[in-house]
Protein backbone atom coordinates (compact mmCIF):
# COMPACT_ATOMS: atom_id res chain seq x y z
CA UNK A 1 0.00 0.00 0.00
CA UNK A 2 1.03 3.79 -0.38
CA UNK A 3 1.55 6.21 1.83
CA UNK A 4 -1.04 8.72 2.81
CA UNK A 5 0.18 11.83 2.79
CA UNK A 6 -1.84 14.95 3.28
CA UNK A 7 -1.34 16.69 -0.16
CA UNK A 8 -0.07 15.61 -3.37
CA UNK A 9 2.09 18.37 -3.34
CA UNK A 10 2.97 21.24 -1.08
CA UNK A 11 4.97 24.36 -2.83
CA UNK A 12 6.68 26.73 -0.66
CA UNK A 13 6.34 30.46 -1.39
CA UNK A 14 3.39 32.47 -2.64
CA UNK A 15 5.25 34.24 -5.44
CA UNK A 16 5.10 33.84 -9.17
CA UNK A 17 6.66 30.13 -9.52
CA UNK A 18 5.18 29.16 -6.43
CA UNK A 19 1.47 30.29 -6.87
CA UNK A 20 1.55 29.68 -10.61
CA UNK A 21 2.84 25.76 -9.75
CA UNK A 22 0.73 25.32 -6.87
CA UNK A 23 -2.77 27.00 -8.83
CA UNK A 24 -1.96 24.76 -12.12
CA UNK A 25 -1.42 21.34 -9.92
CA UNK A 26 -4.73 22.00 -8.84
CA UNK A 27 -6.51 21.90 -11.92
CA UNK A 28 -4.47 19.00 -12.66
CA UNK A 29 -6.49 17.27 -9.85
CA UNK A 30 -3.23 17.04 -7.73
CA UNK A 31 -4.35 18.27 -3.87
CA UNK A 32 -2.30 21.36 -3.18
CA UNK A 33 -1.13 23.74 -0.30
CA UNK A 34 0.53 26.02 -0.42
CA UNK A 35 2.65 27.78 2.09
CA UNK A 36 3.25 31.34 2.23
CA UNK A 37 5.02 33.48 5.41
CA UNK A 38 3.96 36.89 3.83
CA UNK A 39 0.42 37.81 4.93
CA UNK A 40 -0.38 38.70 0.88
CA UNK A 41 0.29 36.54 -1.70
CA UNK A 42 2.72 37.40 -4.45
CA UNK A 43 5.99 36.98 -3.35
CA UNK A 44 8.99 39.51 -3.85
CA UNK A 45 7.72 40.57 -7.62
CA UNK A 46 3.65 41.73 -6.50
CA UNK A 47 4.31 43.11 -3.04
CA UNK A 48 8.14 44.55 -3.36
CA UNK A 49 9.28 44.11 -6.92
CA UNK A 50 7.87 44.36 -10.29
CA UNK A 51 4.72 45.87 -10.07
CA UNK A 52 5.05 48.22 -7.66
CA UNK A 53 8.11 49.45 -9.19
CA UNK A 54 5.99 49.23 -13.04
CA UNK A 55 3.43 51.26 -10.91
CA UNK A 56 5.88 54.46 -10.49
CA UNK A 57 7.57 54.16 -13.26
CA UNK A 58 4.46 54.72 -15.18
CA UNK A 59 3.13 57.10 -13.07
CA UNK A 60 6.67 59.04 -12.93
CA UNK A 61 6.93 58.80 -16.41
CA UNK A 62 3.27 60.96 -16.40
CA UNK A 63 4.46 63.36 -13.97
CA UNK A 64 8.16 63.98 -15.91
CA UNK A 65 6.40 64.21 -19.07
CA UNK A 66 3.72 66.88 -18.28
CA UNK A 67 6.61 68.83 -15.64
CA UNK A 68 8.99 68.90 -18.31
CA UNK A 69 7.73 69.97 -21.50
CA UNK A 70 7.41 66.83 -23.51
CA UNK A 71 3.21 67.20 -23.59
CA UNK A 72 3.91 70.50 -25.27
CA UNK A 73 5.61 69.03 -28.10
CA UNK A 74 2.15 67.56 -29.05
CA UNK A 75 0.48 70.95 -28.43
CA UNK A 76 -0.23 69.82 -25.00
CA UNK A 77 0.20 72.89 -22.58
CA UNK A 78 0.29 71.76 -18.78
CA UNK A 79 0.97 74.60 -16.64
CA UNK A 80 1.70 74.61 -12.75
CA UNK A 81 2.48 70.90 -12.35
CA UNK A 82 2.84 70.03 -8.83
CA UNK A 83 3.45 66.20 -7.56
CA UNK A 84 1.14 64.37 -4.44
CA UNK A 85 3.67 61.83 -3.84
CA UNK A 86 1.31 60.13 -1.14
CA UNK A 87 -1.50 59.95 -3.51
CA UNK A 88 1.24 58.51 -6.38
CA UNK A 89 2.32 55.79 -3.33
CA UNK A 90 -1.45 54.99 -2.82
CA UNK A 91 -2.31 54.15 -6.53
CA UNK A 92 0.97 51.92 -6.51
CA UNK A 93 -0.16 50.32 -3.24
CA UNK A 94 -4.24 49.89 -4.35
CA UNK A 95 -2.46 47.96 -7.34
CA UNK A 96 -0.76 45.67 -5.37
CA UNK A 97 -3.48 44.86 -3.40
CA UNK A 98 -5.62 44.08 -5.80
CA UNK A 99 -3.45 41.66 -7.32
CA UNK A 100 -2.83 39.90 -4.33
CA UNK A 101 -5.89 39.62 -4.02
CA UNK A 102 -6.71 38.17 -6.93
CA UNK A 103 -4.50 35.57 -6.44
CA UNK A 104 -6.18 34.42 -3.45
CA UNK A 105 -9.23 34.26 -5.51
CA UNK A 106 -7.52 31.98 -8.11
CA UNK A 107 -6.33 29.73 -4.63
CA UNK A 108 -10.29 29.55 -3.78
CA UNK A 109 -11.24 29.11 -7.20
CA UNK A 110 -8.90 26.66 -8.00
CA UNK A 111 -9.03 24.33 -4.18
CA UNK A 112 -5.56 25.07 -3.33
CA UNK A 113 -4.99 25.22 0.89
CA UNK A 114 -3.13 28.24 1.94
CA UNK A 115 -0.66 27.25 4.52
CA UNK A 116 0.16 30.65 6.18
CA UNK A 117 3.76 30.99 7.95
CA UNK A 118 7.18 29.81 6.94
CA UNK A 119 8.19 26.60 6.42
CA UNK A 120 10.91 24.26 7.19
CA UNK A 121 11.92 20.32 6.60
CA UNK A 122 11.21 18.14 8.42
CA UNK A 123 12.04 15.39 6.36
CA UNK A 124 11.67 15.03 3.00
CA UNK A 125 8.02 14.64 2.96
CA UNK A 126 6.90 16.67 5.67
CA UNK A 127 7.50 20.14 6.70
CA UNK A 128 5.76 22.10 9.96
CA UNK A 129 4.27 25.46 9.56
CA UNK A 130 3.37 27.61 12.39
CA UNK A 131 3.89 24.73 14.57
CA UNK A 132 1.83 21.93 12.41
CA UNK A 133 3.22 18.96 10.56
CA UNK A 134 1.96 18.50 6.84
CA UNK A 135 2.88 16.09 4.44
CA UNK A 136 3.01 15.65 0.81
CA UNK A 137 4.08 13.04 -1.48
CA UNK A 138 6.07 16.53 -3.66
CA UNK A 139 7.31 19.35 -2.13
CA UNK A 140 8.56 22.32 -4.53
CA UNK A 141 10.93 25.01 -2.85
CA UNK A 142 9.85 28.61 -4.47
CA UNK A 143 11.29 30.87 -2.00
CA UNK A 144 12.47 33.53 -4.32
CA UNK A 145 15.51 35.66 -3.53
CA UNK A 146 16.29 38.64 -1.24
CA UNK A 147 18.23 42.35 -1.39
CA UNK A 148 22.13 40.90 -1.10
CA UNK A 149 23.99 42.62 1.39
CA UNK A 150 26.57 45.21 0.92
CA UNK A 151 29.07 44.26 3.09
CA UNK A 152 28.47 45.56 6.22
CA UNK A 153 26.45 48.34 5.00
CA UNK A 154 23.36 48.36 7.52
CA UNK A 155 20.29 48.74 5.93
CA UNK A 156 17.01 51.14 7.12
CA UNK A 157 14.40 51.29 5.07
CA UNK A 158 12.22 52.95 7.68
CA UNK A 159 14.34 56.58 7.44
CA UNK A 160 15.30 56.91 4.03
CA UNK A 161 19.07 57.23 4.11
CA UNK A 162 20.38 53.66 3.56
CA UNK A 163 17.71 51.52 1.40
CA UNK A 164 17.37 48.31 -0.47
CA UNK A 165 15.02 48.04 -3.17
CA UNK A 166 11.77 47.83 -0.91
CA UNK A 167 12.88 51.13 1.00
CA UNK A 168 13.49 52.80 -2.55
CA UNK A 169 9.52 51.29 -3.00
CA UNK A 170 8.52 53.46 0.11
CA UNK A 171 10.26 57.03 0.24
CA UNK A 172 8.38 58.94 2.01
CA UNK A 173 10.09 62.42 0.63
CA UNK A 174 11.78 63.15 -2.93
CA UNK A 175 15.43 62.96 -2.01
CA UNK A 176 17.70 65.96 -3.72
CA UNK A 177 20.20 63.47 -4.08
CA UNK A 178 20.04 59.62 -5.11
CA UNK A 179 23.10 56.95 -5.19
CA UNK A 180 22.48 54.05 -6.62
CA UNK A 181 24.95 51.58 -5.95
CA UNK A 182 24.67 49.02 -8.61
CA UNK A 183 24.37 49.79 -12.38
CA UNK A 184 21.89 46.54 -12.94
CA UNK A 185 18.47 46.35 -13.53
CA UNK A 186 17.08 47.11 -10.54
CA UNK A 187 18.92 49.91 -9.89
CA UNK A 188 18.67 51.73 -13.09
CA UNK A 189 14.26 51.35 -12.77
CA UNK A 190 14.43 52.72 -9.64
CA UNK A 191 16.87 55.31 -10.21
CA UNK A 192 14.41 56.58 -13.09
CA UNK A 193 11.41 56.77 -10.78
CA UNK A 194 13.41 59.13 -8.74
CA UNK A 195 15.07 61.09 -11.01
CA UNK A 196 11.73 61.70 -13.02
CA UNK A 197 10.81 63.11 -9.79
CA UNK A 198 13.14 65.04 -9.42
CA UNK A 199 16.56 63.41 -7.94
CA UNK A 200 19.67 64.33 -8.52
CA UNK A 201 21.01 60.43 -9.84
CA UNK A 202 24.32 59.14 -9.01
CA UNK A 203 24.75 55.44 -10.24
CA UNK A 204 28.01 53.83 -9.12
CA UNK A 205 28.77 50.52 -11.32
CA UNK A 206 32.13 48.26 -10.07
CA UNK A 207 31.98 46.75 -13.76
CA UNK A 208 33.06 48.74 -16.74
CA UNK A 209 30.23 48.80 -18.07
CA UNK A 210 26.07 48.94 -16.63
CA UNK A 211 23.33 46.25 -17.20
CA UNK A 212 26.10 42.94 -16.82
CA UNK A 213 25.05 40.10 -19.35
CA UNK A 214 23.67 42.20 -21.96
CA UNK A 215 24.53 42.89 -24.90
CA UNK A 216 27.46 45.16 -25.34
CA UNK A 217 25.57 47.95 -28.14
CA UNK A 218 22.60 47.88 -25.57
CA UNK A 219 24.92 48.80 -23.06
CA UNK A 220 26.37 51.42 -24.22
CA UNK A 221 23.62 53.20 -25.94
CA UNK A 222 21.75 52.35 -22.67
CA UNK A 223 24.35 54.75 -20.79
CA UNK A 224 24.32 57.42 -23.38
CA UNK A 225 20.30 58.08 -23.09
CA UNK A 226 20.54 57.62 -19.25
CA UNK A 227 23.35 60.36 -19.33
CA UNK A 228 21.17 62.51 -21.89
CA UNK A 229 18.28 62.09 -18.80
CA UNK A 230 20.56 63.50 -16.18
CA UNK A 231 21.85 60.66 -13.93
CA UNK A 232 25.41 60.43 -13.54
CA UNK A 233 26.91 57.23 -14.64
CA UNK A 234 30.17 56.09 -13.15
CA UNK A 235 31.66 52.50 -13.83
CA UNK A 236 34.48 50.86 -12.91
CA UNK A 237 34.18 52.53 -9.09
CA UNK A 238 34.34 50.44 -5.96
CA UNK A 239 32.86 51.61 -3.32
CA UNK A 240 34.56 51.23 0.17
CA UNK A 241 32.37 52.29 2.90
CA UNK A 242 29.42 53.94 3.64
CA UNK A 243 28.55 55.87 6.57
CA UNK A 244 25.56 57.62 8.12
CA UNK A 245 25.60 60.89 9.48
CA UNK A 246 22.78 62.39 10.50
CA UNK A 247 19.83 62.25 7.73
CA UNK A 248 22.67 62.34 5.33
CA UNK A 249 25.01 59.18 3.30
CA UNK A 250 28.44 59.14 2.80
CA UNK A 251 29.72 57.45 0.19
CA UNK A 252 33.34 56.43 0.37
CA UNK A 253 34.73 54.95 -2.98
CA UNK A 254 37.96 54.74 -5.38
CA UNK A 255 38.38 55.22 -8.78
CA UNK A 256 41.30 54.91 -10.80
CA UNK A 257 43.33 54.81 -7.35
CA UNK A 258 41.66 57.30 -6.10
CA UNK A 259 39.49 57.99 -3.22
CA UNK A 260 37.43 59.87 -3.07
CA UNK A 261 34.23 60.81 -0.11
CA UNK A 262 30.42 61.89 -1.96
CA UNK A 263 27.15 62.54 0.29
CA UNK A 264 23.90 61.75 -0.47
CA UNK A 265 20.17 62.10 0.95
CA UNK A 266 19.62 58.09 0.29
CA UNK A 267 21.73 55.59 -0.83
CA UNK A 268 19.76 52.65 -2.79
CA UNK A 269 21.84 49.48 -2.48
CA UNK A 270 21.32 47.73 -5.94
CA UNK A 271 23.97 44.98 -6.20
CA UNK A 272 21.95 42.21 -6.86
CA UNK A 273 19.65 39.29 -5.50
CA UNK A 274 20.17 35.94 -3.30
CA UNK A 275 18.36 32.84 -3.03
CA UNK A 276 16.08 32.99 0.27
CA UNK A 277 16.75 29.25 1.48
CA UNK A 278 18.22 30.46 5.20
CA UNK A 279 14.91 29.33 7.04
CA UNK A 280 13.80 25.93 5.03
CA UNK A 281 16.40 23.82 7.64
CA UNK A 282 17.66 22.11 4.24
CA UNK A 283 20.21 20.10 6.06
CA UNK A 284 17.90 18.66 7.19
CA UNK A 285 17.22 16.26 4.57
CA UNK A 286 20.51 16.62 2.80
CA UNK A 287 19.85 19.26 0.37
CA UNK A 288 23.58 21.52 0.16
CA UNK A 289 23.56 24.88 -1.63
CA UNK A 290 26.16 26.02 -3.92
CA UNK A 291 28.74 28.97 -3.52
CA UNK A 292 26.44 31.46 -4.73
CA UNK A 293 23.49 29.82 -2.33
CA UNK A 294 21.10 28.51 -5.26
CA UNK A 295 19.59 24.86 -4.27
CA UNK A 296 21.35 22.78 -7.75
CA UNK A 297 18.58 20.84 -10.11
CA UNK A 298 18.55 19.06 -12.97
CA UNK A 299 16.63 20.05 -16.14
CA UNK A 300 13.19 19.02 -14.05
CA UNK A 301 13.65 20.77 -11.11
CA UNK A 302 14.55 17.70 -9.46
CA UNK A 303 17.22 18.55 -6.11
CA UNK A 304 19.48 15.55 -4.88
CA UNK A 305 16.66 14.56 -3.18
CA UNK A 306 13.82 12.67 -3.88
CA UNK A 307 10.44 14.06 -4.68
CA UNK A 308 11.91 17.63 -3.55
CA UNK A 309 11.93 20.30 -6.33
CA UNK A 310 13.03 23.39 -6.53
CA UNK A 311 12.17 26.57 -8.91
CA UNK A 312 12.58 29.77 -9.82
CA UNK A 313 15.24 32.12 -7.99
CA UNK A 314 16.31 29.55 -5.60
CA UNK A 315 17.80 27.86 -8.48
CA UNK A 316 20.34 28.66 -10.97
CA UNK A 317 19.25 30.84 -13.81
CA UNK A 318 17.88 34.18 -14.86
CA UNK A 319 15.96 35.39 -11.48
CA UNK A 320 13.34 36.77 -13.20
CA UNK A 321 9.60 36.26 -12.26
CA UNK A 322 8.37 34.88 -15.77
CA UNK A 323 10.98 32.32 -15.39
CA UNK A 324 9.89 31.01 -12.17
CA UNK A 325 5.73 30.81 -13.61
CA UNK A 326 7.59 28.34 -16.53
CA UNK A 327 9.02 26.92 -14.95
CA UNK A 328 6.51 26.37 -11.84
CA UNK A 329 3.69 25.07 -14.77
CA UNK A 330 5.65 23.09 -16.32
CA UNK A 331 6.53 20.89 -13.01
CA UNK A 332 3.12 20.91 -12.13
CA UNK A 333 2.52 19.14 -14.83
CA UNK A 334 5.24 16.63 -14.52
CA UNK A 335 3.75 16.14 -11.77
CA UNK A 336 0.58 14.98 -13.39
CA UNK A 337 2.05 12.85 -15.66
CA UNK A 338 2.48 15.05 -18.94
CA UNK A 339 6.00 15.18 -20.53
CA UNK A 340 6.82 19.24 -20.23
CA UNK A 341 9.67 21.25 -20.65
CA UNK A 342 11.08 25.08 -20.17
CA UNK A 343 13.80 26.02 -22.83
CA UNK A 344 15.73 28.38 -20.41
CA UNK A 345 17.73 29.39 -23.69
CA UNK A 346 14.47 31.58 -24.82
CA UNK A 347 13.65 33.69 -22.00
CA UNK A 348 13.30 37.47 -22.37
CA UNK A 349 14.76 40.30 -19.86
CA UNK A 350 13.51 43.56 -19.83
CA UNK A 351 14.37 47.08 -18.20
CA UNK A 352 11.50 48.94 -17.87
CA UNK A 353 13.44 52.58 -17.83
CA UNK A 354 12.46 54.73 -20.85
CA UNK A 355 13.10 53.69 -23.45
CA UNK A 356 12.39 49.91 -22.96
CA UNK A 357 15.01 47.51 -22.85
CA UNK A 358 14.38 44.29 -23.98
CA UNK A 359 16.78 40.98 -24.98
CA UNK A 360 16.38 37.16 -25.45
CA UNK A 361 18.73 34.65 -26.50
CA UNK A 362 22.75 34.95 -27.64
CA UNK A 363 24.37 38.28 -27.06
CA UNK A 364 26.51 39.31 -29.93
CA UNK A 365 29.64 39.30 -27.00
CA UNK A 366 28.95 35.88 -26.59
CA UNK A 367 28.91 34.54 -30.11
CA UNK A 368 32.24 35.90 -30.79
CA UNK A 369 33.82 34.36 -28.08
CA UNK A 370 32.02 31.08 -28.72
CA UNK A 371 33.57 31.40 -32.63
CA UNK A 372 30.14 30.64 -33.97
CA UNK A 373 29.82 32.25 -37.63
CA UNK A 374 26.87 34.75 -37.08
CA UNK A 375 24.65 37.51 -39.22
CA UNK A 376 24.19 41.05 -37.47
CA UNK A 377 21.37 43.58 -38.75
CA UNK A 378 20.43 46.69 -36.72
CA UNK A 379 17.44 48.73 -37.15
CA UNK A 380 17.07 52.29 -35.87
CA UNK A 381 13.73 53.36 -34.30
CA UNK A 382 14.14 56.68 -36.18
CA UNK A 383 13.75 55.32 -39.21
CA UNK A 384 9.75 53.40 -37.70
CA UNK A 385 7.03 55.61 -38.72
CA UNK A 386 5.15 54.48 -35.61
CA UNK A 387 8.48 55.83 -33.28
CA UNK A 388 8.54 58.74 -35.46
CA UNK A 389 4.45 59.69 -35.03
CA UNK A 390 5.30 59.52 -31.33
CA UNK A 391 8.09 61.07 -30.73
CA UNK A 392 10.24 57.60 -29.22
CA UNK A 393 12.51 57.73 -31.97
CA UNK A 394 15.62 56.58 -29.53
CA UNK A 395 16.89 52.93 -30.02
CA UNK A 396 16.91 50.23 -32.73
CA UNK A 397 16.20 46.74 -33.10
CA UNK A 398 19.58 44.21 -33.45
CA UNK A 399 18.16 40.64 -34.39
CA UNK A 400 21.09 38.19 -34.57
CA UNK A 401 21.12 34.93 -37.19
CA UNK A 402 22.94 31.72 -37.81
CA UNK A 403 25.11 32.67 -41.13
CA UNK A 404 24.58 29.02 -42.65
CA UNK A 405 21.16 28.12 -41.63
CA UNK A 406 19.37 31.26 -41.10
CA UNK A 407 18.14 30.47 -37.90
CA UNK A 408 17.34 32.86 -35.27
CA UNK A 409 20.00 33.23 -32.55
CA UNK A 410 19.07 36.23 -30.46
CA UNK A 411 17.59 39.78 -30.38
CA UNK A 412 18.26 42.74 -28.31
CA UNK A 413 15.72 45.99 -28.68
CA UNK A 414 15.73 49.89 -27.37
CA UNK A 415 12.41 50.94 -27.59
CA UNK A 416 9.67 52.85 -25.73
CA UNK A 417 7.52 49.38 -25.99
CA UNK A 418 10.64 46.78 -26.10
CA UNK A 419 9.27 44.85 -23.69
CA UNK A 420 5.96 43.80 -25.71
CA UNK A 421 7.96 43.17 -29.22
CA UNK A 422 10.36 40.78 -27.45
CA UNK A 423 7.81 38.21 -27.08
CA UNK A 424 7.63 37.90 -31.08
CA UNK A 425 11.29 37.02 -31.62
CA UNK A 426 11.04 34.37 -28.19
CA UNK A 427 8.30 33.06 -29.86
CA UNK A 428 9.91 32.67 -33.37
CA UNK A 429 13.13 31.49 -31.75
CA UNK A 430 10.85 28.69 -29.59
CA UNK A 431 10.06 27.46 -33.10
CA UNK A 432 13.38 28.02 -34.71
CA UNK A 433 12.27 30.00 -36.90
CA UNK A 434 14.70 31.81 -39.69
CA UNK A 435 15.20 35.92 -39.93
CA UNK A 436 13.67 35.11 -43.25
CA UNK A 437 10.64 33.36 -41.23
CA UNK A 438 10.47 36.80 -39.71
CA UNK A 439 10.99 39.15 -42.48
CA UNK A 440 8.02 37.75 -44.61
CA UNK A 441 5.46 37.79 -41.41
CA UNK A 442 3.23 40.84 -42.42
CA UNK A 443 3.43 43.27 -39.81
CA UNK A 444 1.07 45.84 -38.72
CA UNK A 445 1.29 49.05 -40.29
CA UNK A 446 2.04 51.75 -38.51
CA UNK A 447 3.67 49.79 -35.26
CA UNK A 448 6.78 49.82 -33.43
CA UNK A 449 7.21 45.95 -34.41
CA UNK A 450 7.91 46.91 -38.15
CA UNK A 451 11.43 47.51 -37.01
CA UNK A 452 11.69 43.78 -35.80
CA UNK A 453 10.70 43.07 -39.52
CA UNK A 454 13.35 45.67 -40.97
CA UNK A 455 16.16 44.03 -39.28
CA UNK A 456 14.98 40.33 -40.36
CA UNK A 457 14.86 41.90 -43.53
CA UNK A 458 18.12 43.35 -42.95
CA UNK A 459 19.54 40.28 -42.38
CA UNK A 460 20.02 39.29 -45.88
CA UNK A 461 20.98 42.55 -46.94
CA UNK A 462 17.51 44.13 -47.92
CA UNK A 463 16.00 46.33 -45.57
CA UNK A 464 13.11 48.83 -46.46
CA UNK A 465 13.31 51.69 -44.63
CA UNK A 466 17.10 52.17 -44.38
Amino acid sequence: MGIDYDYDAIVIGGGPGGYACAIRAAQLGLKTACVEGRETLGGTCLNVGCIPSKALLNASHFYHAAAHGTWSSFGINAENVSLDLPTMMSQKDETVRSLTKGIEFLFKKNNVERLQGWAQFEDSHTISVAGRRHTAKSIIIATGSDPSPFRAVEINNDDGVVVDSTGALALKSVPKSLVVVGGGVIGLELGSVWGRLGADVTVLEYLPEILPGMDSDVRKTVRQLLQKQGFTIRTAVEVQTIERTNSIAKVSLKENGQLETIEADTVLIATGRRPNTSRLALETIGITVDVRGFIPVDHGAKTAIDDVYAIGDVTPGPMLAHRAEDDGIALAERLAGIPRDVNHSVIPAVVYIDPEVASVGQTEDALKMSGRSYKVSKFPMLANSRAKANRETNGFVKLIADEETDVVLGAHIISSVAGTMIAQIAQAMEFGATAEDVAYTCHAHPTHSEAIKEAALGISGSPIHA
